[in-house]
């Protein structure tokens, strides 16, 4: 089954909390031939962020759906197929996971 992030998640692993629209134009900007998985990224609704029906808004919903993930009339469900996250603080230093 395909995960997903939003480009606020995104932002704030990569320590720019807020600034998911710097995301966005990161990958609007990345070189060709550069291959990122920028068909993952989506709003924090979960809505794909082009408009419907747009070329980039089919491409992004044929490979979301050929890696499995359900797309609604709403958006994806984040809770089903978003990733988790959790600080780099906690995952370094959580008692939970000192093994």
């Amino acid at each position: 089954m395909g995960r997903v992030a939003s480009y606020g998640q995104i932002a704030a692993l990569a320590g720019l909390p807020g600034r998911a629209r710097l995301v966005g134009r990161a990958l609007r900007e990345t070189p060709d031939g550069l291959e990122l998985p920028w068909h993952r990224v989506l709003t924090a609704s979960g809505k794909l962020a082009f408009p419907v029906d747009s070329p980039p808004f089919l491409e992004q919903k044929r490979r979301l759906t050929a890696e499995g993930v359900l797309l609604t009339a709403s958006g994806v469900d984040m809770k089903r197929h978003g990733l988790e996250f959790q600080p780099l603080d906690a995952a370094l230093w959580s008692p939970a996971n000192w093994v």
